[in-house]
Order: structure tokens, then sequence, then C-alpha cells
């Protein structure tokens, strides 16, 4: 049985193995897929103290060893259920996973976010034929094309500028009539001659042909006329939703299913916490991830240690 298990190996999740690693505890973390989260698709981070324009994979990178360096065991599994591994308050948990089964005296959930769809017809057969939720991932496959980014946050603007390097034309397609992103983004993107935006827009129907996406519709929302945008690739960045599914029974969460803790990122089950994107919050950035990831570490140290109920 380890001290403490970590589900999910994003920012939060390796910080935390981190800093418990270093407390002396024993630290086992899953994660599902590669370690570093989402970040690793971002071609240049910029605002993370000490690491102006980083790569998200060599970031993650350096974060996964920094953990093992400690002392961290890193699992690739996917977690499928939690139970209680004994009958007492304080007799840990166990994690079911698609490998097997892990246990430890206390519980660390960092298991971050996914990308929200947009709900329109065809959207899921026309994912990877013209429709993506990650730009550095399939950007390359409409170079010199004609592509379209709905969204107006900060994840938004950052594709729209990654795909003006490669793509003939990009049109921001957004619901409300200013971009919710930094401004800096913002300002960088009206510099560019190739990128166009449609503010008090939705996109309300997708065209295509057998060969995949040829165009998206577009309602303006004042005036509720409809336009057919003529593009090959339509790049989705609405939000996320939280990978919360199997751990809401355990813990209380909002009704969106974020886990409900404070910034000391425990949860309504001793033993449990919750830590960066999937907890309730109101700014979700690496900063923050980091932070929460050493809180929650530090708490979950003081419950294995009995210091806390």
């Amino acid at each position: 049985m380890a001290d403490i298990l970590i589900i999910g190996g994003g920012t939060a999740g390796l910080t935390a193995a981190i800093y418990a690693a270093r407390a002396g505890k024993t630290v086992t973390l899953l994660e599902k897929e590669s370690t570093g989260g989402q970040i690793v698709y971002s071609p240049r981070i910029e605002n993370y103290p000490g690491l102006p324009g980083i790569s998200g994979a060599d970031y993650a990178a350096a974060l996964t060893e920094q953990a093992e360096s400690f002392g961290a065991t890193i699992e690739y599994a996917q977690a499928l259920s939690i139970d209680r591994d004994g009958a007492g308050d304080r007799d840990g948990f166990v994690v079911r996973c698609d490998t097997g089964d892990f246990t430890a005296k206390a519980l660390i959930i960092a298991a971050g976010t996914s990308h929200r769809h947009l709900g329109v017809a065809g959207e899921e057969e026309l994912t990877g034929r013209g429709v993506s939720y990650c730009a550095v991932c399939d950007g390359a496959f409409y170079a010199g094309g004609d592509v379209a980014v709905l969204g107006g946050g900060n994840t938004a603007l950052t594709d729209a500028l990654f795909l003006a390097g490669i793509c003939s034309h990009v049109t921001v397609i957004h619901r409300r009539d200013v971009l919710r992103g930094e401004a800096a983004l913002v300002e960088r993107l009206r510099q560019r001659e190739n990128v166009s935006f449609m503010l008090s827009a939705a996109v309300t129907g997708l065209r295509a042909s057998d060969d995949g996406l040829t165009g998206v519709v577009v309602r303006d929302l004042r005036s509720g006329g409809e336009t057919l945008l003529p593009v090959s690739g339509l790049f989705i960045a609405i939000g996320q939703n939280p990978e919360t599914d199997i751990y809401r029974g355990l813990v209380d969460a909002d009704e969106s299913g974020y886990l409900r803790a404070g910034e000391d990122c425990v949860t309504s089950l001793p033993g449990v916490f919750a830590a960066g994107d999937c907890r309730t919050k109101a700014v979700r950035q690496l900063t923050t991830a980091a932070a929460d990831g050493a809180a929650a570490a530090l708490a979950a140290c003081r419950y294995v240690d009995g210091l806390a109920p």
C-alpha cells in the first residue's frame, strides 16, 4: 500500500508527486495516457514564471523527470472505480484500474478535464475529417487551407495564432462581442493579415462531402441571419468538462461535475483531496495547477501522519 495515490499526471498531479515524495512518503501516480496533460500539445508556454518560451512537451518531460527523481512511481493505468480498503474510516482506498488494483492511505484526484464538444449534427462523424479539438495535433493536415477556430478564450486564441502560421486564412468565431482571452493574444491576432473575426456568432451546422468538412454554418446572434463559411477545418476550443464521473459518488461535486474543494484541496471525504482543473475554482492555469498540487500533497501528508482528520 502506498502512502499517497495520485490520479492524473498533469501539472497538478506531478507537482503533488514531487511534494509528497520529497516529504518522504511513498507515492504512486496513475496516468491513463501520457504525463503532462493537455499542455503537452502547446508549442510555446509564455506565462509560466521563470520558464518563458518553453514548449509544452519539454515542460511536461522536465516535470515528469523531476517527480521520478524524488522517488515517485508512475503507472500508466486508467482508474475505473474507487472503494474503501476496509471498514474503518482511515483504512485507506483501493483504486480499481484497467491494469489491476492500487491501494493507498490517501488519495489525490488530479484528473483534469476533457474537451467540450459543440453538439451539432455530424460533429462526431467529422471528427478527424475536418473537426478537431487540438490545433497543434492536427493543424498540419490543413496547411495552406482556410480554417475556423471556435471560441474566444486563451486556448482558442493560441490555436488561431498557431494556425495562422501555416494556413491560408483563419476565422475566429465567438459567441460574445468581445474576445475573453488575454489582451496580448488578441492584439497579436489582430495584427495578422490572414485572420478575421466573426463575433456575436455561433456555429449551427456543418457541411461536408465524402472527403470531409467543406464548411460551417454561422448564425449572427444579433440579426439571426446565417452564413455558410467555406473551410476545410474547424478547431473547437469552447471549454472543458471535468473528468470526474467516477468520483462524484465518492465526494461532493457541483452541478457541472467539478469536485468541491477549497484552496486547501480538501474534499468532503477525509483522506481524499482534489487538485487542478477538476476542482471548483475560478482560475485554471498552469500556475494554479502547480499551487493545487503542492497544497494537496501537503494536506495528504498531514492526513497520512495522523495530523489532520
